[in-house]
C-alpha cells in the first residue's frame, strides 16, 4: 500500500476541455500512486473537501484531476476560479480500483467509463499504452469526449445518447448490450451510480464472473 500524504499542493494550470469541465495540474511534490488511484482535496483552509481520481499518467512529473463543474457543488465551483500559485490541500492517495501487476498484460480488459468517470482510465491507459483494452465512454453530447485523442485508434468508443456524430448512437448499456462482452474479460466500471447497476446486470446475463467485475461510483 501506499504511503499516504497530507500536503499542500500548488496548483499549476487549469485546463478548460468545456465550459463546465476542467482539469486541475498540481505540482507532483513527489507523490507515488498507483493509476487508478484518487485523492481527497479542497481549497487551503476550507472543510469542504471532494474525492476526484488522477487524471495524470504514473510517470509524469505533475498530478491532474478531472473535475465538472456542478450547479451546486461546493467544491467543483471554487475550483474553477483556482489560479496558478494558488494552493490545495490534498490526502491520498485512496483506493483499489487499480490493475494488478499479474494481470496487467495477461489479460484483456474492459474499461466502462460514464462522464467524468472516465479519469482512472485516462491514467491507467496512459501509464500502460501495453495493456489489451477496449474503453467505452458514455457520454450526452460530442464535446464531452474528454481529450479523445490520447487514446489510440479503436481503443475508445463512444456511446453518445443526445446527439449524433459519435462512435455509437445510444447509451453504453445499449453498446454492450448489441456487442456481448466475452466472459473471461476483466471489466473495470466508473461514473454514474445507476449506470454500473444497469451494465453489472447485463454483463453478468452474458456471464461474465463477479470477479472480474470492479467498479467506482464517481457521482
Amino acid at each position: 500500500m501506499e504511503t499516504i500524504t497530507h500536503n499542500k499542493y500548488t496548483v499549476k494550470e487549469i485546463r478548460d476541455l468545456t465550459p463546465s469541465t476542467y482539469v486541475v495540474r498540481l505540482e507532483r511534490n513527489d507523490m507515488k500512486f498507483m493509476p487508478g488511484q484518487n485523492l481527497n482535496l479542497g481549497l487551503s483552509g476550507d472543510t469542504e473537501k471532494r474525492d476526484y481520481s488522477i487524471y495524470s499518467r504514473k510517470n509524469e512529473e505533475f498530478l491532474e484531476i478531472l473535475v465538472k463543474e456542478v450547479e451546486d457543488g461546493l467544491v467543483s465551483k471554487k475550483l474553477k476560479r483556482m489560479k496558478p500559485g494558488d494552493t490545495l490541500e490534498v490526502d491520498g492517495p485512496f483506493g483499489f480500483f487499480t490493475i494488478k501487476e499479474e494481470n496487467r498484460y495477461a489479460k484483456k480488459f474492459l474499461f466502462i467509463a460514464s462522464g467524468t468517470g472516465i479519469a482512472p482510465f485516462h491514467s491507467i491507459t496512459g501509464s500502460f499504452p501495453e495493456i489489451n483494452y477496449t474503453l467505452i465512454h458514455g457520454i450526452r453530447e460530442l464535446n464531452e469526449a474528454y481529450e479523445k485523442e490520447h487514446y489510440p485508434e479503436g481503443k475508445y468508443i463512444s456511446c453518445v445518447s443526445q446527439e449524433d456524430g459519435g462512435d455509437f448512437r445510444g447509451r453504453v448499456t445499449d453498446y454492450i448490450k448489441q456487442h456481448p462482452v466475452d466472459n473471461e474479460t476483466i471489466c473495470y466500471l466508473c461514473g454514474n451510480v445507476n449506470m454500473i447497476y444497469d451494465v453489472f446486470d447485463i454483463l453478468k446475463e452474458q456471464g461474465v464472473p463477479s470477479e472480474n467485475l470492479h467498479a467506482e461510483v464517481y457521482f
